[in-house]
């Protein structure tokens, strides 16, 4: 059974920045004629990676909630310039939006269970997607999303 991973969205204020975000992440790997693929870097190797590669995702969470997700095709450790080693998790540049879970702040990233994890939102909360994204997080507060 497939592994996630939970990870903090630092710097985006919704889905559609990080979205941005990658739009233009790839746009400039695109111009720079280098290879267009889409990554986090990360310090920690995760030690079930085959686990994970198997079809999990790495689940965003963005101003406190689990929002969206994007699979991890694959993990790549590398040594940085400064002899650090990390590692490239190789993401799926497609954003899966999911329902809302409330997560509070942590560091690094978390393993997640698939029976712990959000489930996609689906074709019929087209108009969650839809909603202005601070309605989303009030109403997540709230407990109604």
């Amino acid at each position: 059974m497939a592994l996630n991973l939970l990870k903090l969205c630092v710097g985006s204020d919704s889905v559609e920045d990080l979205e941005e975000w990658i739009a233009l992440k790839l746009d400039e790997r695109r111009r720079a004629g280098e290879p267009v693929e889409h990554w986090h870097t990360t310090r920690m190797v995760p030690t079930r990676g085959a686990e994970i590669v198997d079809g999990g995702s790495l689940y965003w969470v963005i101003k406190g909630s689990v929002q969206c997700r994007q699979r991890i095709t694959e993990i790549r450790p590398f040594t940085d310039a400064q002899g650090i080693g990390r590692c490239r998790l190789m993401l799926d540049p497609e954003v899966v939006r999911t329902e809302w879970q409330p997560r509070r702040a942590f560091q690094g990233w978390r393993y997640l269970k698939p029976a712990d994890a959000p489930r996609d939102l689906g074709q019929g909360k087209a108009g969650l997607v839809a909603m202005p994204p601070k309605l989303r997080h009030e109403l997540a507060e709230l407990g109604l999303l």
